[in-house]
């Protein structure tokens, strides 16, 4: 059987069909947009899944990676406001928010986050001084983020971090700050070493205050006594209680000669006094406490009579 136009016209209809549906169906991955253009000119954005777009009038412009990127920052050297000079890198991360503006508002997307990324390291580190940077990377990380993500805003992305790995000052700064740290170190041990001093002396000060003034109250209420004792011994012989003098005097005078025996350097004790005296206070002070305490045989109430011991040699 002969073919005829008509056979032949099918297949190839068939065939543009499936070319047309195979050029205008497009499927777009998870993560990603897709930029449509007409003519060289953006008309849509295509979203993750499956998307039609017109065969042959409409193309795909721009593939845009929608997730979270990293962006390593090679090493490089930053003069600081002290001149110190050290070398620094890190690395940024960022997200495409708009797919049309990062696709067409700037060309070659990385790269221009890279030198934005490392002019302003430059600008942010060299206002500091090397102490600062060094203690300090916190602070540098939030300046940077800011102002980066300011001036990305109109790529249509998002500087989600930006963060310094390294800062390595040469060697010999190093061994230099190595030795002011000791210095500060020892500085610091010396202060408190003398603040500690300081604080022992105003102590061992407070004590000796307190203990004398402890004494000068003890010698105070001795004082007190002794003019209290004293006062009653002069009111018994105001009465005229011979006795009380007696007893005073005689315990003046034994406790000064107990004094005089306990010295330790003493060995010979000369007594320029008659023997008899010493005897008779001891026997004036035996009467007394006969009078004071009472005689064993007398009857209570009753006092016995004091006599006096004798002192001297018995008459042939």
């Amino acid at each position: 059987m002969p073919f005829t136009g008509f056979d032949i016209i099918i297949p190839i209809l068939v065939i543009l069909v499936l070319l047309l549906l195979f050029t205008g169906i497009k499927t777009v991955p998870q993560g990603y947009n897709y930029t449509v253009e007409r003519f060289g000119r953006y008309t849509k954005t295509l979203s993750p899944g499956l998307n039609i777009i017109v065969p042959f009038i409409d193309r795909i412009g721009a593939r845009m990676n929608m997730m979270e990127q990293v962006l390593d920052v090679p090493t490089q050297e930053v003069i600081t406001r002290d001149n110190a000079i050290v070398a620094v890198d890190g690395v940024a991360f960022y997200q495409v928010l708009n797919a049309p503006q990062a696709a067409y508002q700037v060309a070659g997307l990385q790269n221009a986050i890279l030198n934005l990324t490392m002019t302003n390291i430059r600008s942010v580190m060299g206002s500091m001084d090397l102490d600062e940077l060094l203690s300090n990377r916190d602070t540098i990380n939030d300046r940077l983020l800011h102002i980066v993500d300011d001036a990305a805003n109109p790529w249509g992305i998002k500087m989600t971090r930006v963060e310094i790995k390294d800062i390595n000052p040469p060697a010999n700064l190093v061994e230099s700050m190595g030795r002011q740290m000791m210095a500060e170190r020892n500085k610091r041990a010396q202060i408190l070493e003398a603040e500690g001093l300081k604080q022992a002396q105003v102590l061992e000060a407070e004590g000796r205050k307190e203990a004398a003034f402890r004494d000068a109250e003890a010698r105070e209420r001795s004082a007190e006594a002794e003019a209290r004792a004293t006062q009653v011994v002069s009111e018994a012989i105001a009465k005229g209680d011979v006795q009380a003098i007696n007893y005073f005097v005689a315990q003046k005078y034994t406790e000064a000669m107990a004094k005089i025996g306990s010295a330790p350097n003493s060995k010979i004790v000369l007594m320029p006094m008659e023997a008899s005296s010493l005897i008779g206070s001891l026997g004036g002070i035996g009467a007394i406490a006969k009078e004071v305490f009472g005689n064993g045989s007398a009857p209570a109430g009753q006092r016995a009579p004091a006599r006096p011991p004798r002192v001297g040699t018995d008459k042939a």
